[in-house]
């Protein structure tokens, strides 16, 4: 599968710049020193790669379950077309994507980066587990993004048990309590494949808290997804996913680091490849994937509750699983939006759901993997798995009165909530439409 083009839409939990600390390690029994990224500049960045040219409408059913939108934007006046995946929320039908879930094994200068001590984490996760959404124990709070109090979360789904995506969904659309609306993923774990880091592509770093990691160039790891997409089955997902595996972009290792992306492209091969475009003029084979890490709670988190407490765990996987649901092919775009919350990304119009609110979460399920201290001795980990909070369609649309999603907890003057947080969202961003450039 061609990569048509890399994007690099970028989301800073913090500022940029500060100073860069070296720290002595032991590498595989050698003394080597492993810098220490300091937290001014550790950012959490996410990309998607790829993307399939022509009109949003898609028609090829060789490739993951969707559907095709539009929605008219009072602001400017435009309608915006949209593919999502799953059934149309009109009809209130439900699918199962089957989620072929690949563990990488990854070394990287001297050291084992090993997806599959995660798995069991992963799947055990609420992106494959159910729970009841109908609240939550701790909630994104403050601008530092520390952990403050939960609350009411999908109140209208209360009582139900259901998988991350499948509630966030349900509350995009307000298809929640009785309707039978659902995605649902269905997990299928492939043999793990290694992946061994050339010196140049790949170095550790380490995070204030001690915990070391990978650190690997973008483009090169780009490649090594798309060539596993060759044994991939279009109608599937393919979810890559690694541990303490973070990217930079161009030749600064410190210009990091990319926890995700996703990405959809045609399969070479296919019987109407050869037209170079998404059009639907045939039954093309359109493969969509993501990769995520899966985050050791002391890379971005500090201490007990503290900065970027979210930032730990499924976090990225559960932005990328989004992301898919709500613009799988990478082709829905929308008018631009500028939101303080990422900085970096200036004025982009690409329906990202993720990309205004990394950082953001709250605490959902029971986590037992890799919950003791940091190496420092400091505590991050919580007993929790940390998803992303979600910014839904009437967000990018500019709705209001949003009479599309599913209520905000209190009553409030756009009916609708623009996130599936919703009130505790702590930025008032999120509790109106987006705002242009």
């Amino acid at each position: 599968m061609s990569v048509r083009s890399i994007r690099f839409p970028v989301v800073a939990l913090v500022a940029a710049a500060g100073a860069l600390v070296a720290a002595s390690v032991s590498v595989a029994g050698s003394s080597s020193s492993i810098q220490v990224i300091d937290d001014s500049t550790l950012q959490a960045m996410t990309t998607t790669v790829g993307g399939v040219a022509g009109a949003p409408s898609l028609t090829t059913g060789t490739t993951v379950p969707h559907w095709f939108g539009e929605t008219t934007n009072p602001n400017n006046g435009i309608t915006y077309g949209y593919n999502m995946a799953g059934a149309d929320p009109s009809t209130n039908g439900s699918v199962t994507v089957e989620a072929d879930v690949q563990p990488l094994i990854v070394n990287v200068g001297g050291l084992t980066f090993d997806g599959t001590q995660v798995m069991a984490g992963t799947l055990n996760s609420p992106l494959f587990t159910l729970n009841d959404y109908g609240s939550t124990t701790a909630a994104t709070a403050g601008s530092n993004v520390h952990r403050g109090p939960g609350g009411a979360l999908s109140q209208n789904d209360a009582g139900k048990l259901l998988q991350l995506e499948d509630a966030t969904m349900r509350a995009q659309f307000n298809k929640t309590g009785s309707s039978t609306y659902h995605l649902k993923l269905h997990a299928n774990v492939l043999p793990a494949v290694t992946i061994d880091v050339p010196s140049e592509q790949g170095t550790l770093l380490q995070s204030g808290r001690g915990v070391i990691f990978a650190d690997i160039n973008i483009t090169w790891w780009a490649t090594r997804i798309q060539e596993l997409q060759a044994h991939a089955d279009a109608t599937h997902l393919p979810i890559y996913t690694t541990k303490d595996v973070l990217l930079h972009i161009g030749p600064n290792i410190f210009n990091c680091c990319v926890i995700g992306f996703h990405g959809a492209g045609l399969v070479p091969g296919s019987s109407n490849a050869v037209n170079g475009s998404g059009h639907g003029n045939g039954n093309q084979a359109v493969q969509t994937y993501a990769w995520a890490t899966y985050l050791s709670p002391g890379i971005y988190g500090r201490p007990n509750g503290g900065t970027d407490w979210a930032v730990q765990d499924i976090h990225p996987l559960s932005h990328e699983i989004s992301e898919w649901a709500d613009d799988p092919f990478v082709n829905n775009f929308v008018q631009p939006w500028l939101t303080p919350t990422a900085p970096q990304y200036g004025c982009t119009g690409i329906l990202e759901t993720g990309d205004p609110v990394v950082g953001i979460g709250f605490a959902m399920g029971v986590n037992t993997t890799e919950q003791g201290p940091n190496p420092n001795g400091s505590q991050t980990a919580d007993g929790s798995y940390h998803p992303e909070d979600e910014v839904y369609l009437p967000w990018f649309m500019r709705t209001a009165p949003n009479h599309v999603s599913e209520p905000t907890q209190s009553a409030s003057t756009n009916v609708g909530r623009y996130t599936f947080m919703g009130d505790l969202n702590p930025f008032p961003g999120f509790r109106q439409p987006a705002t242009g450039c």
